[in-house]
């Protein structure tokens, strides 16, 4: 689920120009994220005092959070479930065959 994606985690692009793609989220907001080396778009600058010229800048444009899922180890997208343990605590995990590998845990919400 995408609402579960935070900064840091490791992601796989399931569709669009960039499909398969993996990198690293370094910001989300509302409905989109800027990943890691991924959406790379080239944003020309005026001349300033401090670059005396003109330069090309090469930004990470932000991707719509449905166009991206988890990934395991082997960069393959996952589907993750929650579930609450012990104190009220929410840990997120998937299935890997029959096996439930725990991919982290949630800070309680309350």
């Amino acid at each position: 689920m995408s609402k579960w994606m935070k900064k840091g985690d490791k992601v796989v692009v399931v569709a669009g120009n960039e499909k398969g793609r993996t990198g690293v989220v370094l910001r989300k907001k509302d409905d989109r994220v800027v990943i890691q080396g991924v959406n790379i778009h080239k944003k020309h600058a005026r001349r300033t005092e401090k670059a005396q010229r003109p330069t090309i800048l090469e930004i990470e444009v932000p991707i719509h959070i449905s166009n991206v899922r988890l990934c395991d180890d082997q960069d393959k997208p996952i589907k993750v479930k929650s579930r609450v343990i012990k104190g009220g605590e929410k840990e997120l995990y998937y299935l890997k065959g029959k096996n439930e590998v725990v991919l982290r845990s949630v800070r309680k919400t309350s």
